[in-house]
C-alpha cells in the first residue's frame, strides 16, 4: 500500500511513487501497458475492475510482473523507523528496515509479570518488571498460606499481612485452578472428538480395504476356476486322443540303429534317499528327451517319461529296444521294459539292471 512521503529522510522522485495511493511505491508491479503501481493497489483492482488505474487498456493480474530495478533503487531510499513516533530518531535504508523494527529498542513490549496489563518500549520493560511493577514478587506469605506476595500486597493497609489476605488469596488461587482444570478438560474432550472421527475414518477406510480386497480375490478365484476348467478339458481331449485300458499292458518291439554315436534320447533318474522317509519319488530311470529326428523319434517310438527297466546288450551293431507300455486312466504314463544295444566289445549277452543309488543323467 505504499509508503508515507514523510517518513523518508529527503525528498522522493515523483516517478517512485504510486498512481492510486500516491505513496512511495512498495513492491511495485508493472501493467502490460508500461505503468506501475504498488502490488497491494493494483492487484485488487485488476481482479474487481479488469482495466488499467489510468484506463488505457484492459489488464488482468497474471499479466503483471515485477520490476525489479526499480526495486531495488526504493530499497537503497533512507526511511525512518517505524517507532518514530514512540521516540525512535534512527533512519536505516528501507531494506534494512525491518530488521531495525524487530529489535528497535522502542519497539512496544507487554510487561511478564502476570496480570500486569502495562506495555512499554523494549528497552524500559526489564527496569519495569525490577522496580516499578506492582505484580512483581515480593517473598512468601508468613501467616500460613505460603503463597507468593506480590508487591501491590505489601502496599497495603495496616493489617499484619499487609494488604494480603490468606483466605483471600487461597480463594482466588483455587477458582484460578478450577479455571485451568475446566479449560484442559474441555480442550481433552475436543481432542477425544477429534480422534474419535479420525479413528471412524480410518475404519471406513479399512473397511472398504478389505472389501476391495475380498472382491479382488473372489475375481481371481473365478479367473483360477475358469482356467482349470480349461486345463481339464484339455486334459479329457488328451485322454481320449489317446484311448487305453486301464490294467492293460502292450509288449512292443523296436529296433534302433545308432547314428552319429547317439540313439536320439537322454534319460533322468535314480533311486529315493533310503533316509528319507517322506520322499516319494518313484525309483527309476526316465526318459527326459527325444531328440529329434534321432533314431528314438519314431511314431511307435519311445516318449518322453518312459521308464526303463532293464538294458540289454544283443548283438554288436544293431539296437533292439523291447518294452511293455502301460497306460492308466488318470495319467498316461508308460512303463516300459527296455532293450538296446550296447557296444561294448566284450560279450555277445551282456545284461545291466538300472538300479542306481544315486541320481543321474546321461546322454544316449
Amino acid at each position: 500500500m505504499g509508503f508515507d512521503l514523510d517518513r523518508f529522510a529527503e525528498p522522493v522522485d515523483p516517478d517512485l511513487k504510486c498512481k492510486l495511493c500516491s505513496k512511495v511505491l512498495e513492491e511495485p508491479l508493472s501493467t502490460p501497458c508500461g505503468h506501475v503501481f504498488c502490488a497491494g493497489c493494483v492487484l485488487p483492482w485488476a481482479v474487481q475492475r479488469r482495466l488499467c488505474p489510468l484506463q488505457c487498456q484492459p489488464i488482468s493480474a497474471k499479466e503483471l510482473h515485477q520490476v525489479l530495478p526499480l526495486r531495488s533503487l526504493i530499497q537503497k531510499l533512507e526511511i525512518k523507523c517505524d517507532y518514530g513516533p514512540r521516540g525512535c530518531g534512527r533512519t536505516v535504508r528501507l531494506h534494512q528496515l525491518a530488521a531495525h523494527v524487530e529489535m528497535c529498542d522502542y519497539s512496544p513490549a507487554r510487561c511478564r509479570h502476570k496480570g500486569c496489563p502495562e506495555v512499554l518500549s523494549l528497552k524500559d520493560v526489564d527496569a519495569h518488571m525490577r522496580e516499578s511493577c506492582e505484580h512483581r514478587p515480593a517473598g512468601i506469605c508468613q501467616q500460613g498460606c505460603g503463597l507468593v506476595l506480590l508487591q501491590r500486597d505489601l502496599a497495603g493497609g495496616a493489617q499484619p499481612g499487609g494488604g494480603h489476605c490468606c483466605l483471600r488469596a487461597l480463594r482466588s488461587q483455587n477458582s484460578s485452578l478450577q479455571g485451568q482444570r475446566a479449560s484442559l478438560e474441555q480442550e481433552l474432550k475436543r481432542q477425544a472428538l477429534k480422534w474419535s472421527k479420525r479413528e471412524k475414518s480410518l475404519l471406513a477406510q479399512l473397511a472398504a480395504l478389505q472389501s476391495e480386497v475380498q472382491l479382488t480375490a473372489l475375481r481371481y478365484q473365478v479367473k483360477f476356476n475358469q482356467y482349470m476348467s480349461h486345463i481339464s478339458s484339455i486334459t479329457r481331449n488328451l485322454a481320449g486322443s489317446h484311448p487305453c485300458k486301464g490294467g492293460e499292458s502292450k509288449p512292443l518291439t523296436i529296433m534302433l540303429q545308432r547314428e552319429n554315436d547317439t540313439l536320439g534320447f537322454n534319460i533322468v533318474g535314480g533311486r529315493p534317499n533310503q533316509n528319507n522317509q517322506e520322499d516319494s519319488s518313484p525309483e527309476g530311470i526316465y526318459v527326459s528327451k527325444i531328440l529329434e529326428n534321432g533314431p528314438a523319434d519314431k511314431t511307435e517310438g519311445l516318449q518322453i517319461h518312459d521308464k526303463i527297466i532293464e538294458i540289454i546288450f544283443v548283438n554288436q551293431g544293431k539296437y533292439i529296444l523291447g518294452f511293455v507300455g502301460f497306460s492308466s486312466s488318470c495319467a498316461m504314463e508308460r512303463f516300459l521294459s527296455f532293450f538296446f544295444v550296447v557296444n561294448i566289445g566284450i560279450s555277445p549277452v551282456f545284461l545291466i539292471q538300472l538300479k542306481l543309488a544315486w541320481l543321474f543323467s546321461y546322454v544316449f
